[in-house]
């Protein structure tokens, strides 16, 4: 399957058992999970990605990102958990 296969051009979005994934959720994850274990980022910063990442993690999980990859970072990993 290719990226357009699952979102062609012009649909941002799909819908999964009433979860909305929007187009760039993993990509933002990733983002926002580098930003959030990097204490160079300033504070403000990090408390928006980690919002960010809790916002996201009913898509991720509907998209079944964790049952193929395992987050190696461990306080990432207890974030996710906890949520």
């Amino acid at each position: 399957m290719k990226a357009q296969d699952l979102l062609p051009d012009g649909q941002n979005q799909i819908e999964r058992n009433g979860t909305v994934i929007r187009k760039g959720t993993v990509g933002a994850f990733l983002v926002n999970a580098k930003a959030w274990g990097d204490p160079a980022v300033e504070a403000d910063r990090r408390a928006d990605a980690e919002r960010d990442i809790v916002e996201a993690l009913p898509a991720l999980r509907e998209l079944g990102l964790f049952d193929v990859l395992e987050v190696r970072d461990d306080r990432l990993r207890a974030l996710l958990d906890a949520h």
